[in-house]
């Protein structure tokens, strides 16, 4: 009878294996894949992408061990045979289906890491995110799995299957302590921003705490044995901690700094490691502006990627851009636009009313636009017709009018030519003629000459 028994604890869970891994695997795919491949490789998107994977995979593996514990309910007669502790099968069954659950995890992480690594990865790899995400999976199947053992009905896994996916669907990211909770809930992370291993860290205990007390838990109701109190209250004082620590937690995020990637002629362009294959494009689309304002007191020589919460400008020779993480097009004419844009007193150019017709003029020939109709189409022929030198030449003297938004009317007419004026004339004198005076020719005397020897 023992062996029979052996048998068909033996099937049972080996069928329940083999539905598993495959389900849970391809669960896992699905939900890292669309996360993971509109982003750049970066890895702490990659590790979002993981645990972002576990809030669709957790509860497919809660829902598969609460059927699983059903279906092997009507043989605990049998283990009732054998002279071990009553807790010993549940203890193997939620072994090996935590290893079916963690098997499907690796694979959905082996593919990550994969994907990542085919393209420019940037950042550096969180073992404990990854950890993270394997803790808050066993807590899934540890759950779904005593939940079917404690409520041994048909209809629990459906009921498992709902409440914990609610749990996942429910917590927005960002909006509250909650959505730290694993499985966390977390954002796209932007570049220039890393992870906090706190918070990772907090969830790797809050997992295996809440864990830990789910399984203490169970055993002491099974065994009734007062000794499995004192791990569980430590188990409980470990989540109830790392509760605190997730609800106290100043963001998920912090910044970080990155060495920039950089192209070096005719410019020196430099951006987050992981758009390195957006230097091509923004060397070709840079050059002719910074071409066109050399000379000026808006000319640069350098062009950075900056954060987002950094603003764009142009200071000392250097321009600060802000770049689209997953280069959308355009983002090369965007960043032109930034360029120019920073060019301009933002302050100044806001004032309502204010007119732009004559500093359109020149944003055009800036970005290599055709010019805009304005009203002076004198002015706007006037300044088309000057080559590029002329006009770096007027946008030299007149660049504070462009700047600050002033530029008139007056800044496209000729210069008037002034005459220098000496000391002691007046105006008048200056256009009044000036007598000229006669001097009379020397008189000869009579007499006086001398005859010639």
């Amino acid at each position: 009878m023992s062996d029979l028994g052996r048998v068909l604890r033996l099937d049972a869970r080996r069928s329940a294996l083999l539905v598993a891994v495959p389900v849970l695997s391809a669960v896992g795919t699905a939900a890292a894949g669309p996360p993971l491949l509109p982003s750049v490789a970066y890895w702490d998107n990659s590790v979002v992408a993981l645990v972002n994977a576990v809030r669709f995979l957790g509860p497919a593996a809660a829902g598969l061990a609460a059927w699983t514990a059903v279906r092997e309910r009507p043989l605990d007669y049998l283990r009732d045979l054998t002279a071990r502790s009553p807790a010993t099968g549940t203890l193997l069954d939620l072994l090996l289906l935590s290893a079916a659950a963690l098997a499907s995890y690796a694979a959905v992480t082996a593919l990550v890491v994969v994907v990542t690594l085919l393209r420019q990865e940037a950042g550096h790899p969180h073992p404990l995110g990854v950890v993270a995400g394997a803790g808050a999976l066993v807590l899934h199947v540890a759950a779904g799995y005593l939940a079917g053992r404690v409520v041994p009905h048909r209809a629990t896994a459906a009921v498992v299957l709902v409440v914990t996916g609610l749990w996942a669907v429910l917590r927005v990211p960002g909006t509250s302590w909650l959505s730290l909770l694993p499985p966390a809930a977390f954002n796209r992370i932007h570049l220039f921003t890393t992870l906090r291993a706190g918070v990772l860290a907090y969830q790797v205990l809050w997992a295996l705490g809440l864990t830990a007390a789910l399984v203490f838990g169970y055993v002491l109701w099974a065994t009734r044995r007062l000794l499995l109190v004192v791990p569980l209250a430590l188990a409980l004082a470990a989540t109830a901690g790392a509760t605190l620590g997730l609800r106290g937690a100043d963001g998920t995020v912090t910044p970080v700094t990155a060495d920039r990637v950089c192209r070096q002629w005719p410019l020196t362009i430099c951006v987050h490691p992981a758009l390195r294959a957006a230097l091509p494009s923004l060397m070709t689309a840079v050059t002719p502006l910074a071409a066109r304002l050399n000379g000026t007191p808006g000319a640069f020589t350098r062009v950075e990627q900056l954060p987002g919460w950094a603003p764009a400008g142009v200071a000392d020779g250097v321009a600060g851009i802000h770049l689209d993480e997953d280069l959308s097009p355009g983002y090369q004419e965007r960043a032109v636009r930034q360029i120019q844009d920073g060019l301009l007193n933002a302050s100044a150019c806001t004032v309502a009313g204010r007119p732009r017709g004559y500093g359109s003029l020149v944003d055009a020939w800036l970005l290599g636009e055709q010019p805009p109709a304005i009203g002076d189409a004198w002015a706007a022929r006037r300044f088309g017709s000057w080559d590029d030198d002329r006009r770096r030449d007027w946008l030299r003297r007149h660049f504070a009018g462009y700047r600050s938004c002033t530029l008139g009317p007056a800044d496209f007419r000729p210069a008037v030519r002034h005459v220098q004026r000496r000391p002691g004339r007046t105006a008048r004198d200056v256009h009044r003629p000036v007598p000229v005076r006669k001097v009379p020719a020397p008189r000869r005397e009579l007499g006086t000459a001398k005859s010639p020897a």
